[in-house]
């Protein structure tokens, strides 16, 4: 039989909680009320972690979601104490206390912060209208043929994919928990050999007869713990496969990509890490020792770094470093090689943190000798799950002084990867890109769609009947058959089904849906 505490000691706990809530009030009340409006607090108090967002871009509900996660960066919490749950457990949780993200006190007043959501409640619309395409995307690729091997594992939850040159085949990696295999297939796409892996690849590169992976730790979800790593691979004897070597790098905050150069001019290949994390990370450089070991130099102590391209931008014959940022303060920014292992920070480019910066390439469209930047946006993994207008492909256009200015907008709900390639070996360059996020209802083919292009920045659109069969998240671009054209290799990660999906296509995935494809060039 159950205990009843005594009304005494009821009466007690009752009284602290009241108590400790008028205390967590005054402490509110103490913080002395600006006198600014709501858009002038929003701008100064938002903007310190990202450019300022108008209340017109979500919806009413939509803000209702957000501003509560806002208050939090601010020290604001229901009842006025800061809740355990915002911190996971672990050393995950504990860096992320010891970060401060959330403030134990507020910054603002109370009286302050009741503004900031006054001030987007009112001014938002009740409803955002998804996007509408002017034109349905052309069905029917000319130039590729579909193909697909028999193996897939099921549900895919695909994390990368690599195509070998010379006729090897492709490599891609399924990562289920602590249960990642990543399989090698030959060019007939049939299974050549499989690894067993305790951690989750997501990008694969050969030097020689070495493999350099990295993986981002045990699962490819959200979080902060220092469990990544750069792993070294040699061949295995006289044995098919590999086995691992050394660790190149460790304890790295959810690596997500990382560029291979000499930085410093020494004759030893150096490494920038993106090290994405969650609510920590940090971009940074790590300088090879020439013995097998490295030195870390942080470049950005936040998260957020999504790719990076080791280019030299200004043609002073330093490799500088290019680096798109998501995850808040979104943008693109230039680290200039001063000489002397040191760098400087230029931004180049600003975007709203409803972006959901995903990839960046650097070509030279426009053929003036300068790079541009091809950017993509569409992660709409977030507290703003709707469909967004600005979520697409941009070029931005050199001016051949590290300035750059919008060029090209191609609308494509849920972006994630676009791959510039001259495809149809015409003389310029096509893209082929990839949305985890499309219309599903509407636009199914948004899953993959293929931009001719045309002349003077003006492409036209296709996708392929099969397209929405999986559920893309990476892609990757390369002569698979050694023909002399590129060849598509695409990867399926159906763990999130779409919202209030009607579609069927949710079941087809976890039942049926292959964990790659690929899209074989038939121009040559």
């Amino acid at each position: 039989m159950r205990r009843r505490l005594p009304f005494c000691i009821l009466f007690y706990l009752f009284l602290s909680c009241t108590a400790k809530k008028q205390n967590d009030q005054q402490a509110l009340s103490d913080i002395p009320v600006s006198g600014l409006s709501g858009k002038e607090l929003a701008m100064a108090h938002c903007s310190g972690c990202h450019t300022y967002v108008s209340p017109d871009l979500l919806s009413k509900t939509n803000w209702r979601d957000v501003l509560p996660a806002m208050g939090h960066r601010m020290g604001i919490y229901s009842g006025g104490v800061r809740p355990d749950s915002l911190f996971e457990p672990g050393l995950s949780g504990t860096l992320v206390r010891n970060a401060r993200i959330y403030p134990e006190k507020p910054v603002l007043a109370l009286e302050d912060w009741r503004k900031i959501e006054a001030y987007y409640l009112e001014n938002a619309p009740d409803t955002i209208q998804p996007p509408i395409r002017n034109s349905r995307i052309r069905m029917g690729l000319r130039h590729f043929k579909l193909r697909e091997p028999s193996l897939a594992h099921r549900p895919a939850l695909t994390t990368l994919v690599k195509i070998l040159p010379d006729k090897r085949g492709i490599v891609f990696n399924d990562g289920k928990g602590t249960r990642n295999t990543l399989t090698f297939l030959t060019a007939d796409l049939n299974e050549k050999f499989s690894l067993g892996l305790g951690a989750t690849p997501i990008q694969f590169d050969e030097k020689g007869n070495d493999l350099y992976i990295t993986t981002v730790g045990k699962g490819i979800f959200p979080n902060d713990a220092p469990d990544g790593a750069l792993l070294r691979w040699v061949k295995n004897g006289t044995e098919p496969g590999y086995k691992l070597g050394n660790i190149a790098l460790s304890g790295l905050r959810r690596p997500v990509c990382m560029a291979y150069g000499d930085l410093n001019k020494d004759g030893f290949e150096d490494v920038v890490a993106c090290e994405f994390g969650n609510q920590t990370g940090q971009l940074a450089w790590y300088v090879s020792n020439g013995r097998g070991g490295y030195d870390r130099r942080v470049l950005r102590n936040r998260p957020g770094a999504i790719t990076a391209i080791i280019r030299d931008a200004n043609h002073d014959g330093l490799p500088d470093i290019y680096v798109l940022m998501a995850q808040g303060d979104e943008g693109v920014f230039l680290y200039e090689n001063q000489g002397s292992g040191t760098f400087r920070e230029k931004r180049l480019l600003t975007f709203l943190p409803l972006n959901g910066s995903q990839h960046m390439e650097l070509v030279d469209f426009n053929q003036d000798g300068f790079d541009d930047i091809v950017y993509v946006s569409g992660d709409n993994a977030d507290k703003t799950p709707i469909l967004k207008k600005y979520h697409g492909i941009y070029i931005f256009l050199n001016d051949g002084k590290s300035n750059f200015k919008q060029a090209y907008f191609y609308q494509l709900n849920g972006a994630y990867k676009a791959l510039i390639r001259d495809f149809d070996r015409d003389g310029d360059l096509d893209m082929a890109a990839i949305s985890f996020f499309p219309d599903y209802a509407r636009y199914p083919e948004e899953s993959f769609v293929y931009l001719e292009n045309k002349g003077k920045l003006k492409f036209d659109d296709y996708s392929f009947p099969e397209a929405p069969k999986g559920r893309w998240v990476v892609m990757d671009a390369g002569d698979m058959d050694a023909d002399g054209d590129i060849d598509l290799v695409l990867g399926s990660f159906v763990y999130f089904i779409p919202q209030g999906d009607t579609t069927g296509l949710g079941k087809k995935w976890l039942t049926t849906g292959p964990s790659v494809v690929v899209l074989e060039n038939t121009i040559r």
